[in-house]
């Protein structure tokens, strides 16, 4: 690779002719008195080389500078980045707490820091759905998705039937009640947010009967939930 920068050549140039150069100039007696002939020249020289040195010195980082931000660049745009904390609410008072049995036993008590939270209109059937996980991946690294049935836009409501999906993240693990009469919430309220046609939705509600594995085999009964995550009811923004 060679890089040039006006008369500086960095790199792999052909080394003979400079050589060959090199050498007849060592032959030449005039020239070796030049350099060599007196200690004046000499330290008049040394300033030259220093500066030389600096100046090669300055354009390799300037090139590897330049190296390391093309490679940025050319990074692929689903690189991971770094952000700021995760939240479910900017209210502060998101959650999950839940209480899982069987193929997956887990006791999730994840508060409004580090949890991702989403939830939205769902049209058919009717109601609203909601997703929870962390945002760390803790193990169990879960993924909880409530489909609540019937629920209408700023309306609390009570024996509301729940749909409900767990994802067992990074695996091909997944359980679900395949409908919504297995499992039940006892009361939901909602709570106007900033962000127009958006609510707080606070539920709790327990399952009868498990989850079944949708690939495989295996069970898993969320005997009691309770969350609070943010609906949107816009479908404008879907």
């Amino acid at each position: 690779m060679t890089v040039t920068f006006g008369r500086v050549n960095l790199g792999a140039t052909s080394e003979q002719p400079l050589r060959a150069k090199v050498a007849a100039m060592s032959n030449d007696p005039a020239r070796r008195n030049k350099i060599f002939g007196g200690r004046g020249n000499m330290q008049e020289m040394i300033p030259t080389f220093a500066t030389q040195a600096l100046i090669i010195i300055g354009l390799l980082t300037a090139a590897s500078l330049t190296a390391a931000s093309s490679s940025d660049a050319a990074a692929p745009q689903g690189a991971p980045i770094k952000s700021g904390a995760v939240a479910c609410l900017d209210s502060g008072d998101g959650y999950l707490h839940a209480k899982l049995g069987g193929a997956v036993n887990a006791h999730l008590d994840w508060p409004n820091s580090g949890t991702r939270c989403e939830g939205e209109f769902r049209e058919n059937p009717p109601g609203v759905r909601l997703s929870f996980q962390r945002a760390s991946g803790a193990a169990p690294n879960l993924l909880l998705v409530f489909g609540l049935t019937g629920v209408k836009e700023g309306v609390a409501a009570r024996e509301v039937k729940a749909n409900l999906t767990v994802i067992v993240q990074g695996t091909s693990r997944v359980f679900g009640t395949l409908g919504d009469s297995r499992c039940t919430v006892d009361t939901l309220t909602q709570r106007p947010l900033a962000t127009a046609r958006s609510y707080r939705v606070e539920a709790r509600g327990f399952c009868t009967q498990p989850a079944h594995a949708v690939r495989g085999k295996g069970d898993v009964l969320v005997s009691t939930f309770e969350f609070a995550g943010p609906v949107n009811f816009n479908t404008d923004q879907k």
